[in-house]
């Protein structure tokens, strides 16, 4: 019998955690060829998110629980959670049930027929129109500056098999841009869209930082067009003050007297410096880009408890 993962990261959820456990159970029952597993990794929740989920795990052990020992934050717990899921295939989906439960069903048919990626997509949403539109058009810029193609509207709600989960654990990155890792894999993905609901109780735990705190993740992770575009800018700006500083030299020869003691060769300075300085910088960002890619050891979570495992 093969085995589904799923796994919804939490944080200070006690008014989502028992209504998606139960949506969840309701969606699973009707898949009685599979076995099930329902891993929740929680980031340090100061309410009472950990006790619910430790009296689920102790009423169902196909609920397993991982606690961590403070807040590792949105990029890395969730993704962490990921990595220990042990199923034929994962399921991954937000605790504030913004991610609904009944596409699930719609998953497994969409992984049995072959396909190893399947991700939910959200052209529309209840939410606040504002911030759907900047999200809309975030991913819009980030597919035409990316290096590969990345799934629109994607939040990372959905299916990945097994065989892409093994892959992320090689890969290793320690703060990696989920949508755009998959997409970097180059596996055909299936997309299901949908409507997202409002969220109806609790508080979402975005906020401007962590929207831009993804948003960068996202650019920097995938895309190397805004580094070279400062290059570019740069190596131009060089070349506009060296024909400026020329300019400058033979107005100086020409009409000697218009011109304040000083002021020709400060001008050039400053503008040739402020051009090199940029390129400069540019040059920089990219060897310490790949370094930053590579470098890094740090562990991704570091654990206090588990349940059930």
């Amino acid at each position: 019998m093969q085995k589904i993962s799923l796994i919804a990261p939490t944080y200070n959820e006690e008014a989502n955690i028992q209504e998606l456990y139960d949506e969840l159970c309701k969606e699973l029952d009707q898949f009685q060829n599979y076995e099930f597993e329902l891993l929740f990794i929680d980031n340090a929740s100061t309410d009472n998110t950990q006790s619910i989920l430790k009296d689920l795990a102790s009423k169902d052990k196909r609920v397993k629980v991982i606690l961590n020992s403070r807040n590792f934050g949105h990029i890395r717990s969730p993704y962490w959670g990921i990595l220990q899921t042990s199923g034929d295939a994962t399921i991954y989906m937000a605790s504030d049930l913004q991610d609904p439960p009944s596409l699930i069903p719609q998953f497994i048919h969409s992984w049995e027929q072959g396909f190893l990626v399947v991700l939910a997509v959200k052209p529309t949403s209840e939410g606040s129109v504002i911030m759907h539109f900047l999200r809309k058009s975030y991913y819009r810029l980030l597919d035409k500056i990316s290096d590969v193609e990345i799934v629109r509207d994607s939040t990372g709600f959905g299916l990945y098999d097994k065989k892409v989960i093994s892959q992320l654990r090689e890969i290793g990155d320690p703060y990696p841009f989920l949508r755009g890792l998959i997409s970097e894999l180059g596996y055909s993905i299936k997309t299901i869209p949908f409507n997202q609901p409002r969220r109806l109780r609790g508080l979402s735990k975005n906020n401007l930082y962590t929207l831009y705190d993804i948003g960068i993740l996202g650019i920097v992770s995938h895309s190397l067009v805004p580094i070279r575009l400062v290059g570019f800018v740069g190596a131009i700006t060089s070349l506009g003050c060296f024909l400026l500083a020329i300019i400058f030299f033979i107005a100086k020869l020409f009409w000697w007297n218009s011109f304040p003691i000083g002021y020709a060769p400060i001008m050039i300075l400053v503008a040739f410096m402020f051009g090199m300085l940029m390129l400069s910088i540019a040059i920089l960002g990219e060897y310490i880009g790949s370094i930053h890619s590579y470098a890094q050891k740090r562990p991704i979570v570091v654990e206090k408890e588990r349940i059930n495992f």
